[in-house]
């Protein structure tokens, strides 16, 4: 079991940055993939990135690639989700979420974080 906690998110002027935040127990947590997923008001779930358990491996939505980093430290059992350059497009719920390997589907994490809710003002 892996349960994770999202923290990091608030308000940000456009082209601001923020760095949200996936703290994760259990011993495991090495074992898996990491993703970020966001989801505003009245849309459905996206992916937003992912990283592999060694971290060797990443991969981004078009969306927010080149804005946003993925990053994971396994010794602080913590992932990372660097923000830059942010739009209020970017406004949404973040979630971590913890899978077995590296995918973009959200149906194929195992666990969830409850959420960070960022919001990018114009």
């Amino acid at each position: 079991q892996v349960q994770l906690v999202e923290s990091g998110g608030g308000l940000v002027q456009a082209g601001g940055s923020l760095r949200l935040s996936c703290a994760a127990s259990g011993r495991t947590f090495r074992r898996y993939a990491i993703g970020w997923f966001r989801q505003a008001p009245g849309k459905e779930r996206e992916f937003v990135a992912t990283i592999s358990w060694s971290g060797d491996d990443t991969d981004y939505a078009d969306s927010v690639k080149d804005r946003f980093t993925i990053a994971r430290d396994n010794a602080k059992n913590t992932g990372y989700l660097h923000m830059f350059s942010l739009k209020p497009d970017d406004t949404a719920v973040y979630y971590c979420a913890a899978a077995d390997r590296l995918v973009t589907t959200p149906t194929l994490y195992q666990f969830w974080g409850q959420g960070t809710q960022v919001t990018v003002s114009s």
